[in-house]
């Protein structure tokens, strides 16, 4: 056991903590990072799988943002293209592990199991026993605690009945009937993956049609470009807006952000799946999923479709590939007394224009953010805004 006295401590190692981190090594101030690097991306996305970011948007930043996908790439002799070529899962996380060698090399590979109050700020405990002291704590744990699961289903046994993020490794259910909670890229990835693997799969999802993403389709004419230019987050006018006026979003009313950002950018399946998956996967559109059971070993699933009379399907497993729901709550690394100072709605933080909370000194950044900054920082892209406005001011106290 030790303790350390620092200026600022970053809780999470994934794409927004890493970024944050390397843009405070040239401040003069203390920084430690907590977290296993890129902890969700290896072990909470199936192997296999590919990014729907194109590859000018997929990456991690650094204030000379030299250290870019494209550059690593280039490096290796591996094939990238800035729009039109899907990055491989294994490539980006392989980059973003030699991004924090680079860039961010003091990292501590360790969990954050308390942050409490302490006069000179905050006290940090890890895993391991160790007490960190700091002015300043930045929250980056993405989204891996807010994994949401139907309430349909939260009664049957988590051997049968798990959710998407739980997978990197599929090939345990080769043979087996899996049900596929769901509508978007997670689902639809999921589904073919498990297909690759051996598995017999079916998809429920209340969607009545899948609105796969266009191909980019690139280069376009100047007057597409115009109608709709590309942003980070893909093409469209709102798009763009979210990543070149964070803050005139912040500025919104608050029942319109909230709005926004549940609307916009929902969980459309990837262009480079649909031949994987139309005519090849049996779907069960439009339907709503009523009762789960359990049938024996097995699982009994009932649903209703619209026009149709109600299904019945018996699986070996559910797999609730049903998104994430951002809840501070659900944080419980966070002790209480912080907790009831940070003022939310719907359950995320409060934040001011530099990303802090009410709580002096205490900051989120990624998905938490989403509803004060906009859809934005829902994405790995988002990690230079944050990068570039959170170090400044931290910067500057």
């Amino acid at each position: 056991m030790g303790v350390e006295a620092v200026d600022i401590a970053i809780i999470g190692a994934g794409p927004y903590g890493l970024s944050l981190a390397a843009y405070l090594r040239r401040g003069g101030c203390s920084v430690r990072t907590f977290g296993a690097p890129m902890q969700f991306w290896s072990q909470h996305m199936p192997r296999g799988m590919r990014l729907k970011s194109e590859g000018f948007a997929t990456g991690l930043y650094d204030p000379q943002d030299t250290f870019t996908l494209k550059a690593y790439c280039a490096e290796h002799g591996l094939p990238y293209a800035d729009v039109g070529l899907p990055v491989e899962l294994k490539t980006f996380i392989d980059y973003a592990l030699d991004f924090q060698r680079r860039c961010v090399p003091d990292l501590h590979a360790v969990q954050i199991t308390s942050l409490a109050m302490h006069p000179d700020g905050f006290e940090l405990t890890t895993d391991v026993g160790d007490v960190v002291l700091s002015r300043k704590v930045v929250i980056a744990a993405g989204i891996k605690n807010f994994a949401y699961i139907p309430p349909v289903l939260a009664g049957l046994p988590r051997s049968i009945v798990t959710h998407s993020s739980e997978h990197a490794e599929l090939g345990g259910f080769h043979g087996r009937r899996v049900a596929v909670l769901g509508g978007g890229a997670s689902a639809l990835d999921i589904a073919v993956l498990l297909q690759q693997a051996g598995a017999r799969v079916e998809l429920i999802t209340r969607r009545s049609v899948l609105d796969f993403n266009d191909p980019p389709n690139e280069p376009r004419p100047f007057l597409a470009r115009l109608k709709a230019p590309r942003s980070g987050l893909g093409v469209g006018w709102r798009s763009r807006i979210c990543c070149d006026a964070p803050l005139v979003f912040h500025a919104l009313p608050q029942a319109l952000r909230l709005r926004a950002v549940a609307r916009h950018l929902g969980p459309a399946p990837c262009w480079f799946v649909r031949d994987a998956v139309v005519g090849r996967l049996p779907m069960h559109l439009g339907a709503t999923l009523e009762r789960a059971h359990l049938a024996g070993p097995r699982v009994q699933l009932e649903f209703t479709q619209a026009g149709h009379p109600g299904g019945r399907l018996e699986v070996d497993h559910v797999i609730a590939a049903t998104g994430y729901q951002v809840a501070v709550s659900r944080l419980k690394f966070i002790e209480q007394p912080i907790q009831s100072r940070i003022r939310k709605v719907a359950d995320t933080p409060i934040l001011d224009r530099n990303f802090e909370t009410s709580v002096p000194g205490l900051y989120f950044i990624g998905a938490a953010a989403a509803n004060s900054f906009g859809p934005l920082l829902r994405f790995a892209y988002g990690a230079r805004y944050a990068a570039e406005r959170v170090s400044r001011d931290l910067l500057r106290a």
